[in-house]
């Protein structure tokens, strides 16, 4: 199997609207959404849902008010505020509680419960383009990096038992953790760059977390014609920082119309100028040598 991680500096550079395309030109492939914080792919996809599981992560603590006493020693001991007055007994807040155990471990009369915590969902869906591994994080959850890996993992072994021949996967924004765990083993990364001064600083970030992981990496320019100066000095990194810069796509309202009729450009614009870079990039960046290499999960 082969897989292609979608990535970019932060959100809303074109990054999603990209791998739906490339899921749209793709044969024999999945679909993994690792963008679990922000999902939106879902919005292209339109995917039929056919499993659904919990993503249980971490504890969370609950005083028993039976069981309370009201010495207020788990509030001298949270480090979070989490705990709050009430009446003659305490509660904990679940919002503000990180789950660190410390008042579970130290209560006198062991009147904290602490049960494993369900932070979201995540689903195997079908779509128009194939299967499709994708997932929702609970409001204020945090633990992103470990379901991004989940959903990683879920892909990998469906991709392996089912004999494909290719994992797309859009990838979270930015260089954290979720971003770390959405690169691993990956053939290679294609970053979508803006041009603009804080998106060269992205798309410098984002190389450097690849080179780091000795992952090659690709880039290509999204609207570059709104600010020519900035794209060449896209241009001028790539260079610089070993890049391959696979294309340049020019900015064109027939991206944004076709993500109003939730499709991708390749099926509503496929001859719009934004359609030939995007369908020249696609080419590229499976014709490289990174991409020919198969990975073992």
């Amino acid at each position: 199997m082969k897989e292609l991680v979608i990535l970019s500096g932060k959100g809303g550079t074109g990054k999603t609207s990209m791998t739906a395309a490339f899921a749209a030109l793709a044969q024999n492939n999945m679909l993994c959404d690792a963008d679990v914080d922000a999902a939106d792919l879902h919005l292209i996809m339109a995917p039929d849902v056919q499993e659904t599981h919990d993503f249980v992560a971490g504890n969370e603590a609950a005083i028993r008010p039976d069981d309370c006493v009201g010495c207020g020693q788990c509030m001298e001991l949270c480090r979070f505020d989490a705990v709050k007055p009430e009446g003659d007994i305490f509660t904990i807040d679940p919002i503000d509680c990180e789950g660190c155990g410390v008042c579970v471990d130290l209560c006198p009369e062991q009147a904290i419960d602490f049960p494993e915590k369900t932070c979201g969902q995540w689903f195997a869906s079908q779509t128009r383009f194939g299967q499709m591994i994708h997932a929702r994080l609970g409001i204020a959850e945090e633990n992103s990096g470990r379901l991004v890996a989940l959903v990683r993992e879920e892909a990998r072994k469906r991709v392996m038992a089912q004999r494909l021949d290719l994992l797309i996967t859009d990838g979270p924004p930015g260089i954290g953790c979720p971003v770390i765990a959405s690169i691993g083993q990956a053939n290679a990364v294609l970053i979508v760059a803006e041009p603009t001064v804080s998106g060269i600083h992205d798309m410098e970030r984002v190389a450097d977390l690849a080179a780091h992981f000795k992952i090659k990496a690709m880039a290509c320019v999204n609207k570059y014609d709104l600010n020519p100066d900035q794209a060449r000095a896209i241009e001028k990194i790539a260079k610089e920082k070993n890049l391959d810069l696979v294309g340049k796509i020019p900015f064109d309202p027939a991206f944004t119309e076709s993500m109003i009729q939730g499709r991708s450009i390749v099926e509503t614009h496929p001859d719009s100028p934004a359609g030939h870079a995007v369908r020249e990039i696609w080419t590229k960046v499976m014709n490289n040598p990174a991409m020919k290499l198969d990975r073992i999960c």
